[in-house]
């Protein structure tokens, strides 16, 4: 299978790094195709701007979304982004690698998915009407390729525990597992998190290697998060609330997987 693994570390020596390196010889190990996106060691550029589109007229207003869409209609966008596009495309599962950063990814990281999430690639996609609103949310472009992500923090476990201070690991992650892989279609398996990352020595980096490599090695039978799909009766359109049936008396992230 082909895996695209993004990376998000700027030290090449640090845990992500070995980290990093640990998963592409496993996999290559047991038989996969593998490509990395190390996007520090790529500069990636992370701003959007009108430079993305290499047609866009040099006095116009720049209109982000409009800009998008046409530079990937008439194939004029820079060619960083579509490399990276064609990377999806040929990718049976996505590995995102990042450190956990102010309860977020990475700019660059976040700037990766700016760019490369061009309009009519992973969204603005299928129809949008009164019955339906649009191929996304299960549906879309990368429908059918799995997704992962691979955590690391220096805060303890139970930090991110259902009582946690910093509210459950679960919550932290919904933006990006439910907005960045679910809403362009992808399958997103249960994340793969690293807590106390201070605190790590051999004996315990052994165990951490051990248990990824079991998430790598099932990358491909594990179970996805349930989360509802939006065009599959589950939802409203388009007021797209979830309907009084599901989760009756609920409301929160937790809604949106289903546990019926």
């Amino acid at each position: 299978m082909n895996i695209l693994l993004v990376y998000a570390h700027p030290e090449p020596q640090s845990l992500n790094g070995s980290l990093k390196d640990f998963s592409v010889k496993r996999l290559e190990a047991a038989g996969h195709d593998v490509q990395v996106s190390d996007l520090y060691a790529m500069k990636w550029k992370a701003s959007v701007d009108a430079e993305d589109n290499l047609e866009h007229p040099i006095d116009a207003r720049f209109e982000p979304s409009l800009s998008s869409k046409q530079a990937y209609e008439n194939g004029s966008q820079r060619a960083d982004i579509a490399a990276e596009q064609e990377k999806l495309r040929w990718a049976d599962a996505v590995i995102l690698q990042f450190p956990l950063w102010w309860f977020s990814m990475p700019a660059i990281l976040k700037g990766w998915v700016d760019r490369v999430y061009a309009y009519g690639f992973a969204y603005g996609v299928g129809e949008h009407s009164d019955a339906r609103w649009g191929n996304r949310y299960g549906e879309g472009t990368l429908a059918g390729k799995r997704a992962m992500l691979v955590v690391t923090t220096g805060g303890w476990e139970s930090h991110y525990s259902p009582r946690g201070i910093n509210g459950p690991m679960d919550d932290v992650l919904f933006p990006i597992q439910h907005g960045v892989l679910c809403y362009p279609g992808f399958d997103v398996l249960p994340p793969f998190v690293i807590y106390r990352t201070s605190r790590m020595d051999e004996d315990r980096y052994a165990t951490v290697c051990h248990h990824l490599g079991e998430r790598l090695d099932t990358l491909f039978s594990t179970a996805p998060i349930p989360f509802r799909q939006q065009n599959a009766g589950a939802y409203e359109i388009p007021a797209l609330t979830l309907r009084d049936e599901f989760a009756p008396g609920e409301s929160g992230f937790k809604v949106h997987v289903a546990r019926e």
